[in-house]
């Protein structure tokens, strides 16, 4: 037992070495320009689907995470958000923090098995996590589950397809976390793009998709935004969660370069082997004409944005 105990802590301190690219980091160790960044503010009812998570360590230090409703009884976020807490206080049917609709904790959550927890503070795969809600959640125009990512799109090319991402992050190094929910539009790239723009990496697997800004090249996700969703109008018309947020570039949220999600769309046994829970479908183009665009309606201005190179 002993010598099993000394190789498996061998090995995790070896992947931990492998897994410390320099390139990358969670978006809650930026220490610039923290926010969903280059953004706007939602209003009631415009993202139902999203949670707040605070996070309770053991030693009682506490850390802030978005995540989804995906079930009346479950939540989903990424791995690195739940990892080694010991209380996850959530809350639901909020744009302002202040004035949830339901606000609750719960101590049960289980994050992928091949998630190393040993080293939480590096940037890896199966970067997926559930919560367990202690409770039944009653749906509302304000509490509402979002649907996930086909199996059958997991390796969907999303290259140049508008996305959208949420979440509540710091408005400013050194200042307040704001108390609006705040969303903004990315654009689908590439898996080898996003490899590329990092000069490669292993942290950029099948199961990643990676997004850059849609219109302007600051906006992505950064401080408090790591496990809410990467969302797209699919093909049917109706919202899909096609990531969940996990990584940035360690050179600032606001760099013009992509950020990293992972595809539910590749877990779909282990969702439902832990929740007992088919979340898979089947997507359907819809047969009906588009409405054609009203010319006059112009998408919201995004607020400026510094061009000073972030430090390092």
């Amino acid at each position: 037992m002993a010598k099993w105990s000394i190789s498996v802590f061998l090995v995790a301190i070896l992947l931990g070495l492998v897994l410390a690219d320099p390139r990358v980091t969670f978006p809650e160790n930026v220490k610039r320009d923290t926010r969903i960044v280059s953004g706007w503010e939602a209003e009631e009812g415009q993202i139902p689907y999203q949670l707040s998570l605070r996070m309770v360590d053991a030693m009682g230090g506490i850390n802030a995470c978005g995540g989804t409703i995906i079930h009346p009884e479950w939540g989903l976020t990424a791995a690195h958000c739940t990892a080694t807490r010991i209380t996850v206080v959530i809350r639901t049917g909020t744009v302002n923090l202040t004035r949830p609709a339901d606000i609750f904790d719960t101590t049960t959550y289980y994050n992928h098995p091949l998630y190393m927890e040993e080293v939480p503070w590096h940037v890896q795969t199966h970067d997926i996590g559930l919560v367990k809600f202690n409770r039944v959640l009653k749906f509302s125009a304000l509490v509402q589950p979002i649907r996930l990512q086909s199996s059958l799109d997991k390796n969907k090319n999303y290259e140049g397809i508008r996305l959208q991402a949420s979440g509540w992050g710091r408005t400013w190094t050194g200042s307040g976390a704001p108390e609006n929910l705040q969303w903004v539009y990315l654009s689908g790239v590439t898996n080898s793009f996003c490899s590329n723009a990092f000069g490669g990496g292993a942290f950029v697997v099948d199961s990643t998709i990676c997004a850059s800004g849609y219109n302007v090249t600051s906006q992505s996700i950064c401080q408090g935004d790591s496990g809410g969703p990467l969302v797209v109008i699919d093909v049917d018309g109706l919202p899909t969660q096609v990531g969940i947020t996990s990584f940035v570039s360690s050179r600032g949220c606001h760099v013009d370069l992509p950020a990293g999600f992972v595809r539910p769309g590749h877990y779909h046994d282990w969702l439902t082997e832990v929740t007992g829970y088919d979340f898979d479908f089947v997507p359907v183009p819809t047969t009906e004409e588009p409405e054609p665009e009203e010319t006059t309606t112009e998408e919201p201005e995004p607020e400026e944005t510094t061009t000073e190179e972030p430090e390092i």
